[in-house]
C-alpha cells in the first residue's frame, strides 16, 4: 500500500511518535495489561495528569475514559438531562447531538443555522439543564469563538454547558470555569488509533447524575457517570478498557509537553494562514466559511465545485490524501485537517500543489 500523508479530518495522521510508542508497548506488554493492576492505575493517573498540564484541566475536573466521543454524546444526555437540551446545530455532527437527545427522549429544542454559518447570539429561548455546543464543526469547518462559548455560563447559571471538542484540541484554550464538560476522541488532533473518548466533566455534572441517580432515573449502567468517577478517584475504570489506547495518549500528550502547547498553537495559526490565503486567492477554490472569525484553524474546507475529484487525484498522485467533503457535500468540497502532527513542512507541500493545480 502506499504511503500517503493523511490530511483526512479523522481518523488522520498518526503522530509521528506513536510507532514508536507501540513498539515499546509491546515490549512492556502493556495490552494484556489488568485495568485493576497499579501498572495500569499509574498509566491512567499519568496520562490524566498529562491532559491537565497540555489543556488546563483543574484538579478538581475529573478526566474519564470511553470508547469514542460517540459514546460521550449518549452519556452525557442520560446522565445531564432529565427533561430538556438545547442544541447549536451547523453542521452533522452537532445535529448528531440533537438527534441522540431525541432518541433518549429527552425534549431536545435547538437553535439552527445552515451548514457553514455560526449563531448570532448566545440565547436561548427557554430553560434548559443543558446547553450542547459544537466547537468546531467537523462536517462544515465552523469554529464557535471561545467568547461565544464561554458566555453561556453568566447567562444561564443553571444550565451545565456541554462542549464537543472533538476536532479542535489540543488547539484552542477553554477556560473551564465557563464550561462544565468538554470532551474528544484521540484519531483527530491527537494522531492515535481510534478507540478511545476522553470526557473531562467537573463536580456539577457529578452532582447532577447523582441526583438522577436518587430519583430512580436510569442513567446507564457500566458507564454511568457516577461509576465512572468512583472509579477513576483510584485510577481505574468500571470495565477493561482501551488500554493500549489511553497509553498511548499518555505519551502523545508527553511528547506534546515537551514540544510546548504554545508552540503547538502558534504552528496551528502559521499553517491555517497559508492554507486560507491561498484559498481566498485561488481561482478555482474557494473556502467554505468565508466569515474569518467562524474559520476553523484546525478542519480547513474548500469549496471545489466540479473540481473536487481532479483536484483529488492530483492530490494522491503527489502522496497527498486529503478528506471527501462530508454528507451532501461529499462530490463538491475536501477537507484538509491541521493537527499538530501535521508538519510545517508537509503543510507547505500541500498549499504549493494546490496552488499549482490547474485545470
Amino acid at each position: 500500500m502506499r504511503s500517503f500523508i493523511n490530511f483526512t479530518p479523522g481518523p488522520s495522521q498518526l503522530y509521528f511518535t506513536v510507532e514508536d510508542h507501540v513498539r515499546k508497548a509491546f515490549r512492556d506488554s502493556v495490552p494484556t495489561l489488568s485495568h485493576r493492576s497499579k501498572v495500569f492505575e499509574s498509566i491512567y493517573r499519568e496520562t490524566a495528569n498529562g491532559l491537565r498540564a497540555l489543556l488546563g484541566v483543574p484538579d478538581n475536573w475529573y478526566i474519564l475514559f470511553t470508547s469514542s466521543a460517540t459514546e460521550v454524546w449518549e452519556r452525557i444526555i442520560e446522565n445531564l438531562v432529565e427533561e430538556q437540551s438545547h442544541h447549536f446545530v451547523n453542521g452533522a455532527f452537532s445535529l448528531r447531538f440533537c438527534e441522540i437527545a431525541q432518541q433518549l427522549n429527552r425534549k431536545a429544542a435547538f437553535t439552527r443555522v445552515l451548514e457553514g454559518q455560526a449563531f448570532i447570539n448566545n440565547t436561548i429561548p427557554s430553560p434548559a439543564e443543558l446547553i450542547a455546543l459544537t466547537h468546531n464543526e467537523t462536517s462544515t469547518g465552523v469554529s464557535l469563538p471561545l467568547e461565544f462559548i464561554h458566555g453561556f455560563k453568566a447567562r444561564y447559571p443553571n444550565s451545565l454547558v456541554a462542549v464537543d471538542a472533538v476536532s479542535s484540541l489540543p488547539y484552542p484554550q477553554f477556560d473551564f470555569t465557563k464550561i462544565d464538560t468538554l470532551f474528544f476522541s484521540v484519531q483527530k488532533g491527537f494522531g492515535l488509533p481510534a478507540g478511545l473518548g476522553v470526557w473531562m466533566i467537573n463536580e456539577a455534572c457529578l452532582s447532577k447524575a447523582e441526583t438522577l441517580l436518587s430519583k430512580g432515573i436510569c442513567i446507564g449502567s457500566y458507564h454511568n457517570l457516577v461509576s465512572l468517577v468512583s472509579h477513576a478517584r483510584k485510577n481505574q475504570t468500571p470495565e477493561t478498557p482501551n488500554v493500549l489506547g489511553i497509553y498511548l495518549l499518555g505519551k502523545v500528550v508527553q511528547d506534546m509537553l515537551r514540544r510546548g502547547i504554545e508552540v503547538i498553537r502558534r504552528e496551528t495559526e502559521y499553517k491555517a494562514a497559508l492554507m486560507y490565503n491561498l484559498l481566498t486567492q485561488h481561482d478555482q477554490i474557494k473556502p467554505f466559511v468565508t466569515a474569518k472569525e467562524h474559520q476553523s484553524k484546525t478542519v480547513i474546507v474548500a469549496d471545489c465545485g466540479n473540481y473536487t475529484d481532479s483536484l483529488t487525484k492530483y492530490l494522491q498522485q503527489k502522496g497527498l490524501s486529503p478528506g471527501d467533503g462530508y454528507g451532501k457535500f461529499k462530490t463538491t468540497q475536501l477537507r484538509f485537517a491541521n493537527f499538530p502532527t501535521h508538519s510545517k513542512e508537509q503543510f507547505e507541500l500541500l498549499v504549493d500543489s494546490i496552488e499549482a493545480f490547474k485545470e
